[in-house]
């Protein structure tokens, strides 16, 4: 027998949702059948599974640890990884996320941001491996593998729920800095349509709406021009995939070293000089609107990503840092 006391991070879920993360691996109707023989209580009663839990609720398993273990698959995934942790609270992260490091994994053999996470929370005593057996801590935001920055997390059930909210109904202020070519003097706010090849995994921006395709909103300012690049503070006002990079690329202004939508005669010069090899991208300003409730300790907080060394670097190097 096994018993689980629903936390907070379990509570407002119904128990068969419950049930079919705790057992991954148990068919439905396994599920259901033990519910109905009452092998499967909630609070030493019989129950039918559409219950909405509450913290505290007891769930008892009359199951041997064999079955249990049989219809339980391991989700945890340590890595050695150390994460940039910027700020921390009860509720949520923000991690400095390096160059090179995936947000989340595409394949279950990759490490991003969300292994690493659990990781952490593992092993600072913070989160059991049974724990995520009903709740996983995650990301809220994802910045392209090659495109350092700010990262939100959600480490409780609220604070995800409250975090994604916030990204989607874009009451957050993004803020990214980056080198792009040319001599910027002007700002300006930049709209159009971005339309995605899943195949290939890049986008085109388009001047006018098509089938597919997403509106668009990007505004940047120049903080310092040198001739040939700018050092650029761009606002991402919606947030879709390569948005910054594509957006400025179709105005003649891309981001050095970005290959995929960049100029490569001018990122082969940067690689040459400076051993570049990804976009100077960063996700360095992230400001939180009114808030109350779980996240109300951030209200109109602003918090800062430092640029990385070598971003810092190649922008003094050229006079514009």
């Amino acid at each position: 027998m096994q018993q689980i006391i629903i936390k907070d991070n379990e509570a407002g879920q119904r128990l068969d949702k419950m049930l079919a993360k705790y057992l991954n691996e148990a068919p439905k109707s396994f599920l259901y059948k033990m519910l109905r023989k009452k092998n499967i209580t909630l609070n030493g009663k019989k129950a039918a599974g559409n219950e909405k839990l509450v913290s505290g609720d007891e769930v008892k398993l009359f199951l041997s640890d064999e079955t249990i273990a049989r219809f339980s698959s391991s989700l945890v995934q340590y890595t050695k990884e150390k994460l940039d942790i910027l700020y921390e609270d009860e509720n949520i992260l923000l991690i400095n996320k390096p160059a090179g490091m995936l947000s989340q994994k595409a394949v279950d053999s990759d490490e991003s941001v969300v292994e690493h996470l659990i990781t952490y929370l593992l092993t600072s005593g913070q989160l059991s491996e049974q724990d995520l057996k009903t709740f996983k801590p995650s990301v809220c935001n994802r910045l392209d593998r090659n495109t350092s920055g700010m990262i939100a997390a959600g480490k409780s059930l609220k604070g995800l729920q409250e975090l994604s909210r916030l990204f989607k109904d874009r009451t957050l202020g993004k803020y990214y800095l980056c080198l792009a070519a040319g001599n910027i003097t002007e700002p300006s706010r930049i709209q159009g349509y971005l339309a995605k090849d899943e195949k290939t995994n890049q986008v085109t921006v388009r001047t006018v709406k098509t089938d597919g395709a997403d509106p668009i909103e990007t505004e940047y300012r120049p903080l310092k021009a040198d001739g040939d690049v700018t050092l650029l503070e761009v606002h991402l006002i919606t947030g879709k995939t390569h948005q910054i990079r594509a957006h400025l690329a179709s105005v003649g202004h891309p981001v050095i070293g970005d290959y995929k939508y960049g100029n490569r005669n001018v990122n082969d010069s940067y690689r040459k000089a400076y051993g570049l090899e990804h976009q100077l991208l960063h996700a360095y300003r992230l400001i939180f609107p009114e808030l109350k409730g779980a996240l109300s300790n951030l209200s109109q907080k602003e918090f800062i990503a430092p640029l990385t060394k070598e971003f810092c670097e190649i922008a003094a190097d050229k006079g514009v840092l």
